[in-house]
């Protein structure tokens, strides 16, 4: 059962160097990835005069956040293990395969590297706004979190697939391509309803920047139960009595 495997973790893990330096790592592939993806939606809107989005804009923001994600794990990878999502380390973390602990430096990680990306693209673009996510007209609060429970479902059961999962074998040297295909995929799903999170961090960052929270709560209960019942059923179903459990020196 996943929730046997849960562990808390020891104090002194907060100061371990391999803690640290993993927290800098997803620091670092965090803001990359923010970077890439916020940027590309800041760009169009300076293309277009912040005109209203567009089926060109919508794959223009798949590719980017699809290609800032590949890049994003595949250089985190053997450092953090890539997660880039604090939905992703929830769902790691239910499924016993990261400390409560470490999993409170990732997602501190996290959250400063998307903000800190934000706050460069403000700079560097002389002062535009870091759009927040937003629901579009005629889409409830209640639809987008089903949708971010579905698209986050989804990324984190192919995170478990390809990355996590024992059995993985060669699956795992493709498993930063699957992740950012199935990023880009929900966006083109998402991208018109909801702007197609499926991170709390990359919502948390723009939000922040430009101080805009409305519906902020969806784009946080959303993914971080979608990531939860993924892993759970992954776990469950798939890894079942193979489960590898953290080393005894992270308990």
């Amino acid at each position: 059962m996943p929730i046997r495997n849960i562990a808390v973790g020891h104090p002194h893990e907060a100061t371990h160097p391999d803690a640290l330096k993993a927290g800098l790592a997803e620091f670092i592939s965090t803001l990359i990835f923010v970077f890439a993806g916020e940027g590309s939606g800041m760009a169009f809107n300076k293309l277009t005069d912040n005109g209203s989005t567009t089926p060109a804009g919508l794959i223009q923001a798949a590719l980017a956040h699809g290609f800032g994600l590949f890049v994003a794990v595949s250089i985190g990878a053997n450092i953090s293990g890539g997660h880039v999502n604090p939905a992703v380390t929830f769902g790691a973390f239910l499924g016993g395969n990261i400390s409560l602990l470490r999993g409170i430096i990732y997602w501190t990680a996290q959250l400063l590297g998307s903000t800190v990306a934000c706050l460069l693209l403000k700079f560097s673009t002389g002062g535009l706004t870091t759009s927040a996510f937003a629901l579009s007209s005629g889409v409830g609060v209640w639809n987008a979190f089903v949708m971010e429970i579905v698209m986050t479902f989804g990324l984190v059961y192919t995170v478990y697939a390809t990355a996590i999962d024992p059995k993985k074998g060669s699956l795992g040297t493709i498993a930063p391509i699957a992740i950012g295909f199935i990023v880009g995929a929900n966006i083109l799903v998402g991208g018109a309803f909801d702007g197609a999170s499926m991170n709390p961090a990359v919502s948390f960052g723009p939000a922040l920047v430009s101080w805009s929270w409305d519906d902020h709560w969806v784009y946080w209960a959303g993914p971080l139960i979608g990531g939860g019942i993924a892993a759970l059923v992954y776990d469950f179903f798939f890894i079942g009595s193979t489960h590898e459990p953290l080393p005894t020196t992270d308990y």
